[in-house]
């Protein structure tokens, strides 16, 4: 909880390609609901929503008479075969506050400028909504103003400019490498007996889940399976409970293709040595 409020988590489905679970979502909403929160693209699962299930999501949100808080910063990074549709561009009823930045998309960390837009047609009051987004932008004063000048140029360069062209070659050479090294880990990692490979659609992470009843006693759970593989190959991974998934853990794919291939190497060979 952070400011009197709570936050109440619906489920996900795993083998529908991470979509949400509608059916959870709408037992979590009572009278103190004020708005749906979503993550697509996503992190951990690097899911990419289809436009079908989004405009499911907006019917639970009309019917409910809610908002929508959408974390769209994967937007930029959507492998082939997939589509980002910005949820906003599918409703003309919900108001939707979609949050955005540079940091992930340029792959630049310290690229830390990040807005969020707001979608609404002038039928609610946002007016309070937007009080408490300026007292967020008031808890940390080391703005990136380097960064904050350039913005507009970084995203909008001239048309048919060497800028322009940059820019969008960039974007397909990242959203190509690190597609390319999603089907590495899939490919690798799905051959590894007790491990569930879900093929991500984008972003820059996978889930993957763990099997403990094909594994010895001292792998109960993914928080034990992720410390005892740093512990006995140096391989860091994200237990899958950080995220509200039990027996899951999340692997980052932006690290060189040598060193994933490293990496599942040496997971492989630990699911071997713990295997029953």
């Amino acid at each position: 909880e952070s400011n009197n409020i709570s936050a109440k988590p619906y489920n996900l489905l795993p083998d529908q390609n991470w979509e949400i679970d509608l059916k959870s979502l709408e037992d979590a909403i009572n009278e103190k609901t004020r708005a749906i929160v979503i993550n697509n693209p996503s992190n951990p699962c690097g899911s990419v929503f289809n436009k079908q299930h989004l405009l499911q999501i907006l019917g639970v949100a009309e019917r409910h008479n809610l908002p929508i808080l959408a974390d769209e910063i994967y937007g930029g990074i959507i492998f082939k075969g997939s589509k980002f549709w910005p949820i906003a561009s599918l409703t003309n009823t919900v108001p939707v506050l979609s949050v955005g930045g540079i940091a992930k998309e340029f792959l630049v960390p310290g690229f830390r400028v990040g807005w969020i837009l707001c979608y609404d047609n002038n039928r609610h009051d946002l007016s309070e909504v937007w009080k408490g987004a300026l007292k967020l932008t008031q808890l940390i004063i080391g703005a990136n103003t380097v960064v904050q000048p350039a913005l507009k140029t970084i995203l909008t360069p001239q048309p048919g400019s060497k800028d322009a062209k940059t820019l969008e070659a960039f974007h397909y050479e990242t959203s190509k490498q690190l597609e390319k090294n999603a089907n590495f880990v899939a490919d690798t990692l799905v051959k590894v007996h007790g491990l569930k490979v879900i093929r991500p659609q984008g972003a820059m992470y996978s889930m993957i889940g763990i099997d403990t009843s094909v594994f010895d006693d001292s792998i109960s759970d993914d928080v034990a399976f992720s410390q005892k593989l740093m512990d006995e190959e140096f391989v860091f991974v994200l237990p899958g409970q950080c995220f509200g998934m039990n027996n899951y853990f999340r692997l980052v794919l932006s690290p060189p293709i040598k060193k994933l291939e490293e990496a599942c190497s040496r997971i492989a060979a630990f699911c071997e040595k713990h295997r029953l």
